[in-house]
């Protein structure tokens, strides 16, 4: 009896710790260039090696039982660790997911007056639900461009205090606003930054970038980054809500949290990496082991950075090349490789129910979501799920199954996208969550230990898997 408690303590106490770690990693990943910093500091600290693509991999840079990692845009990253029984032509167990959310991103030209107000111009950047934005207090987040001494150098920007907001309308001028809230997303979905009166008080710059953006933002930017305005050369900025994610619920079974979507998989799939890597398993390993957390998929993936561009394929090749030299067989590679499409999928709502196949009802704490559609949306296929399935049996991971509505819309993932590229078998997967593409979006704590657990046995258990399977 008190061995069986003594398990199950330590199961809830592991199970809190990793969705302890999940909150930290995105209060940390306010932006896609940071959540690809707080990826890069995490891999170096576990002994990976950070590769350039403009450098040469060569026999001499690359090796069994070495692990890497490059990124392209400071919003990609890709990372690998080669197993030591790694041969030419053997393949790549592959984990991918997204490192951007819906948000609201500051346009170019930014600067709005309005009734003495001073508000910044946004695009809606993917499909979010944009009423949640409203009435929360919001900040910047993203990254500069900084030139110094005739040298341009990548800065992280972040201004954690609330400096904007989206003010709704009062009820009392818009009767109708429970009924149908529909707002303008050029009008309306507008942050505002200051009074005017105000801003004359404090404005301090005379930079040709105040001509772009109020300067009061730019002299908060600057003083963030330790530079003078006339050395700010370009900026990429995201708004972001400054509330953390957090533990909730009665029993501390929930996360209500931003970006969930998809910086649940980004984090499982780190984890699971790392941690395959503690247990020495990697030095009997065939393949190599591969985390690509890809950029855009928000809005369609049609980018250098994101899964449509070839950066998927041209690392594959590079990485055995520098493996092989001239004996190497990328395309037996790729016959050889799976990849897990790691994407948040749709618990059931406990309002919404019926819109939900009746069959198909994925639950909090019931495991990962194996996603299925007939169209081609997900990538899943009868042959790839039974792999996974003989992974989760491994992991001892309870998994889901999801299908949509024929009367429903269904999104779509980097699945398809890099499966009908490449010819890379590809399984959809994701943990269960509420309100996606909200501004607080909401999973349990339960499915982070369980998709880290899946992701780390994928890696360890693939390569005897696959060798064990029987259909072509």
């Amino acid at each position: 009896m008190e061995e069986k408690e003594g398990k199950r303590m330590a199961t809830q106490e592991a199970t809190m710790n990793a969705a302890k770690g999940l909150v930290t990693f995105v209060n940390k990943g306010v932006s896609p260039y940071h959540v690809v910093d707080v990826c890069r500091k995490t891999l170096t600290q576990a002994g990976f090696v950070e590769l350039s693509e403009k450098a040469d991999w060569d026999a001499s840079l690359l090796g069994r039982n070495g692990k890497y990692f490059l990124t392209r845009n400071q919003s990609t990253i890709i990372a690998f660790a080669v197993g030591g029984q790694y041969k030419a032509g053997n393949g790549f167990s592959m984990v991918g997911a997204h490192t951007d959310s819906p948000c609201l991103k500051v346009k170019p030209r930014s600067d709005k007056k309005n009734n003495k107000w001073l508000s910044v111009g946004v695009e809606c950047y993917g499909g979010g639900i944009w009423g949640t934005w409203f009435d929360r207090d919001l900040t910047i987040a993203g990254r500069a461009i900084v030139k110094m001494d005739s040298k341009l150098t990548h800065h992280l920007v972040h201004i954690e205090r609330p400096i904007l907001r989206v003010p709704h309308l009062a009820i009392h001028l818009q009767r109708n606003m429970n009924d149908s809230f529909g707002p303008n997303k050029e009008t309306h979905v507008q942050p505002v930054l200051a009074t005017e009166a105000m801003t004359k008080l404090n404005e301090t710059s005379n930079c040709a970038k105040t001509q772009k953006h109020h300067s009061v933002l730019i002299d908060a930017i600057c003083k963030e980054l330790g530079c003078m305005s006339e050395n700010l050369m370009d900026m990429e900025l995201c708004l972001t809500d400054t509330q953390p994610a957090t533990i909730g619920g009665i029993a501390n079974e929930f996360i209500f949290s931003p970006r969930l979507d998809n910086l649940f998989n980004v984090y499982a799939g780190l984890q699971g990496l790392i941690e395959s890597l503690t247990n020495e398993t990697l030095a009997s390993d065939t393949n190599i082991r591969m985390l690509v957390c890809y950029d855009n998929e928000e809005v369609g993936s049609q980018s250098a950075q994101g899964a449509e561009s070839q950066i998927t394929e041209l690392v594959m090749r590079r990485i055995v090349q520098g493996l092989d030299g001239a004996g190497y067989r990328y395309e037996q590679s790729i016959a050889n490789s799976f990849l897990i499409s790691a994407d948040q999928a749709h618990a059931v709502h406990p309002h919404y129910s019926e819109k939900h196949e009746e069959n198909h009802k994925p639950q909090f704490h019931g495991g990962p979501v194996v996603k299925f559609n007939g169209n081609q949306r997900y990538a899943t296929t009868a042959i790839t799920a039974s792999i996974l399935r003989a992974v989760a049996e491994k992991a001892s991971v309870p998994l889901q199954d999801v299908v949509v509505r024929n009367d429903s819309p269904c999104g779509t993932t980097i699945g398809p996208i890099i499966a009908a590229k490449m010819g890379l078998r590809t399984v959809d997967i994701g943990g269960p969550m509420l309100s996606m593409h909200s501004i607080r979006e909401m999973c349990c704590t339960s499915s982070v230990s369980q998709t880290i657990s899946l992701y780390k046995a994928f890696y360890e258990e693939f390569p005897a898997i696959d060798a064990a399977f029987k259909v072509e």
